[in-house]
């Protein structure tokens, strides 16, 4: 497998290869994918979380036994909250979005698909999701997982974000340009 030097360059992308290996090793690879979605979906939703693990004051022993109960409630396999335990001891906890990120794009790579994050104003539905996958998968001529989110500050249109490529078509974008090149007129 072929990492980008971006992710094997950087912390979260090596402890995120690490865990990667130890997973296919024990053939969990898909398990664990889906423990840090869980773990992702958790760090979004809750902005006492997010504060919690950056937060420096909070000792070793306080922020393993918090991310062991948060291993435990979401049902996590052994080997996410063992790689949780890991991180606390080694004060990582902070750098865990980053590694949910790495670890995604390391299973897609294996996978030989490309993530793409695409952010709309408004929800789309399941076939203009389908629609913008086929789409993409033509452009990129290779399978494209998308996420979506929601983004109310666009106004309208999209933004797919593709590895560092960004395709914008937002209503935001357009009138910032529109506005730029009123004030050079």
């Amino acid at each position: 497998m072929e990492l980008s030097a971006g992710i094997q360059a950087s912390l979260a992308g090596r402890y995120a290869s690490a865990l990667f290996d130890l997973a296919s090793e024990a053939g969990t690879v898909s398990s664990v994918e889906s423990d840090l979605d869980k773990l992702d979906a958790a760090l979004r939703e809750s902005g006492e979380l997010r504060a919690l693990i950056r937060n420096p004051e909070i000792k070793r022993s306080q922020i393993a036994n918090v991310m062991a109960g948060i291993a435990d409630h979401l049902a996590l396999s052994p080997l996410t909250k063992n790689f949780l335990g890991v991180l606390a001891s080694n004060r990582r906890v902070a750098d865990l979005p980053g590694m949910i990120r790495a670890f995604a794009a390391i299973a897609a790579a294996q996978r030989g698909e490309v993530q793409a994050e695409v952010a709309s104003a408004h929800p789309l539905s399941d076939s203009q999701l389908g629609e913008l996958e086929s789409r993409l998968r033509a452009r990129e001529g290779r399978t494209v997982k998308l996420k979506s989110r929601v983004d109310p500050d666009l106004l309208g249109g999209l933004v797919v974000t593709i590895g560092s490529k960004r395709i914008d078509s937002s209503i935001r974008t357009r009138l910032n340009s529109l506005a730029q090149a009123m004030k050079s007129a």
